[in-house]
C-alpha cells in the first residue's frame, strides 16, 4: 500500500523503515533534507515538500503525520487539508490531544476528507518489536488503512493468549485496535502514558527504599548493602511485577548502578497531564497517576535517586535525552 511519511524523526524514520520493509510504498517528507535522503537510501520515495509528496501519491491518497504535538502538528494538518482531496486521509500519529483530533475531524469532514488519530507506543525499540496502536476515526478510512497497521503492529507473537479472547472478533491480540470515532485512539492513548507515569513512579521509588536500605539512620542489624541491579534482574523471571519497563530498568541499571550520568530531571510529555484533566472532567478519583505526574514537577526542582531511574527508564524505552549530570 502507498503511504506518505510527514516527520521523519526517532519514530517516522523506524516506522518507515518498517513499512519498507513490510513491502509498502513510502513517500517521505521532512524539514531535514538529509533526513530524507537517509530514507530514499532505505527505499523510501523521497520529496521536497509537502507539495511534492502530495503530488506524488495515488488517489485516494493517506499521508500519515509523526511531527510534535501542537502547533507543528495543528499546522501540518491544515497544510495538507489545503493539497488534499475527497476521499483522502490525513493521520496524525503522534501525541495529539484527543478534543483536538474532534475538532480537526470535523473541519476536515466539510471538505470529505477523512482524519484518523494513531496513538502510538513503541518508541525507539519500536522498528523491530512492533508499534502498539490505538485508533480512532471512521471506519472506512480505518478499514483502508487495515494493512499498515497490521505491518506496523507486533503481531501476536509469542505472548500467550487469554482464555476465550480468540472467540472475539478483534485486532487487539495483533497489537492494534480501532477503540471508536475520531480522538478515541489518542484518547485512550493519553491514559496509557497516564498509567506508565504511575508504573515507572513505582518502580522508581522501590528502588531509591533499597539504595537507602543501609543509611546509618537505621539500627545496624536490620542495614543491608543491596545489589540493584541483581534485584531488577531476578524480579524479571517468574516475578508478579515483571515488565517490559522492568527490563528497561535492568538494563539501565546493570550499566550503571548509581546512575551518575542521571540528574534526576524529568520531562513529562503532556499526556500525564491530560489524563488528570479527564479524570477530574469525569469525577474519577485518580491519585497515583496524580502523585506521578507531581513527582516529575518536583524533579525539576530536587533530584533523586527515584529520579534518576525516571531519566533512565524514559531515555530506554523512548530514546528520550533528559539533561545530564555535571561530572
Amino acid at each position: 500500500m502507498q503511504l506518505g511519511m510527514v516527520g521523519l524523526g526517532k519514530m517516522g524514520a523506524n516506522m518507515t523503515r518498517r513499512l519498507v520493509r513490510g513491502g509498502h510504498q513510502l513517500v517521505v517528507s521532512d524539514l531535514s533534507a538529509d533526513a530524507v535522503k537517509q530514507l530514499v537510501g532505505d527505499g523510501a520515495t523521497g520529496s521536497t515538500s509537502l507539495e511534492d509528496l502530495v503530488s506524488k501519491l495515488k488517489a485516494p491518497r493517506a499521508a500519515w503525520i509523526m511531527v510534535p504535538a501542537g502547533d507543528p502538528t495543528e499546522k501540518t494538518v491544515q497544510s495538507l487539508a489545503k493539497l488534499m482531496q475527497a476521499g483522502d486521509t490525513i493521520i496524525d500519529g503522534g501525541n495529539s490531544m484527543f478534543k483536538d483530533d474532534v475538532r480537526r475531524a470535523r473541519m476536515l469532514k466539510d471538505k470529505g476528507i477523512h482524519y484518523v488519530d494513531v496513538g502510538t507506543s513503541g518508541g525507539v525499540w519500536g522498528i523491530d518489536r512492533g508499534y502498539c496502536m490505538m485508533i480512532g476515526g471512521p471506519d472506512e478510512a480505518v478499514q483502508r488503512l487495515d494493512p499498515i497497521f497490521k505491518t506496523l503492529a507486533p503481531g501476536i507473537g509469542d505472548i500467550p493468549r487469554t482464555p476465550g479472547f480468540d472467540k472475539r472478533k478483534s485486532t487487539a491480540e495483533q497489537g492494534y485496535l480501532h477503540c471508536g470515532p475520531s480522538g478515541a485512539g489518542h484518547f485512550v492513548k493519553m491514559v496509557h502514558n497516564g498509567i506508565e507515569y504511575g508504573i515507572m513512579q513505582a518502580y522508581a521509588e522501590g528502588f531509591d527504599i533499597f539504595r537507602n536500605a543501609n543509611t546509618e539512620a537505621l539500627p545496624e542489624d536490620i542495614r543491608y548493602s543491596l545489589d540493584l541491579p541483581d534485584i531488577a534482574e531476578v524480579w524479571r523471571r517468574g516475578s508478579v511485577i515483571s515488565s517490559w519497563l522492568l527490563d528497561l530498568t535492568a538494563m539501565a541499571l546493570t550499566e550503571n548502578p548509581t546512575l551518575s550520568e542521571y540528574t534526576g530531571f524529568v520531562q513529562d510529555s503532556g499526556e500525564g497531564r491530560w489524563t488528570i484533566n479527564a479524570a477530574i472532567d469525569e469525577a474519577v478519583p485518580a491519585e497515583v497517576l496524580t502523585a506521578a505526574l507531581y513527582t516529575r514537577f518536583r524533579s525539576r526542582q530536587e533530584h533523586t535517586f527515584a529520579e534518576k531511574l525516571l531519566s533512565a527508564m524514559r531515555q530506554k524505552f523512548g530514546g528520550h535525552v533528559e539533561l545530564k549530570a555535571k561530572q
